[in-house]
């Protein structure tokens, strides 16, 4: 649902993630074969968990991110959006240490999602690395009391003596996932045509894969990776796809609302 608001607000006027009636989303996901009652189960769910408000306009129900959405969209924006995705700074790496005591395991279910989308992976319980330079603050601080911040540690560097760089990476990350998740997409998208008469529902399972594929592969330095890694591959399908729906998506959405 976020990714159809995330979707929403890119033909938005003034780039604002929109509220959106009910019968919007049931009608874009029906596109992609999502049936009514699995769209209106899910609103409510994300409704309940937080991630948007629901208010009546009229007869209609009208869904909207709360902070915590908005926030969720906007830095999945910026990553969808980005011309190089899977590129980090060759040996720099950010550590994150968070041993979380029991009361705050809620907080520890909300925090792993958010990990995996910004790269970290994990070396053992309790503490995780990604490849560049990445500012936890917005992972934790509206997560953690104030009281509870001190328990997390992030550190900013490269690694050294007595672990190689490449175990790290080894330990972290199965390089044969990370590569089958791109083989995966590529299959699918790679030689696949625009289809302007459906570019909706095409761009929309286009970009949810694309997610999937961003939040599974990190961006980890290519001399740490096998031969022929396939990232700038899976970037430009996306991006080429991309180009060529969107001037038709905005038709067709205009015409949903």
């Amino acid at each position: 649902m976020l990714s159809v608001l995330g979707f929403a607000s890119q033909y938005a006027t003034d780039g604002m993630v929109p509220a959106l009636p009910s019968r919007t989303f049931v009608s874009v996901l029906g596109r992609i074969g999502v049936s009514e009652a699995a769209t209106r189960a899910t609103l409510n769910r994300m409704a309940h968990r937080g991630l948007l408000t629901r208010r009546k306009d009229g007869r209609a129900t009208v869904f909207a991110p709360t902070d915590e959405g908005e926030r969720l969209v906007t830095q999945g924006r910026a990553r969808l959006t980005s011309p190089a995705p899977f590129e980090r700074a060759d040996d720099i790496w950010t550590v994150l240490s968070c041993p979380l005591p029991t009361r705050l395991r809620n907080a520890r279910y909300h925090l792993l999602p958010r990990l995996a989308w910004a790269g970290f992976g994990s070396l053992q319980p309790n503490l995780w690395i990604a490849p560049g330079r990445i500012d936890v603050r917005p992972l934790l601080v509206d997560l953690l009391p104030a009281e509870d911040l001190a328990l997390a540690h992030a550190f900013q560097g490269s690694p050294s003596f007595p672990v190689p760089t490449d175990q790290l990476v080894a330990r972290a990350w199965d390089l044969d996932v990370l590569r089958a998740a791109h083989d995966d997409f590529l299959t699918r998208w790679e030689n696949a045509e625009s289809d302007q008469a459906d570019a909706l529902p095409q761009l929309l399972s286009l970009t949810n894969d694309w997610i999937d594929l961003l939040r599974t592969d990190p961006g980890l330095p290519e001399k740490y990776l096998g031969p022929q890694w396939p990232a700038r591959r899976s970037a430009a399908t996306y991006q080429r796809l991309h180009a060529e729906l969107r001037p038709s998506v905005g038709k067709q959405y205009a015409s949903l609302l």
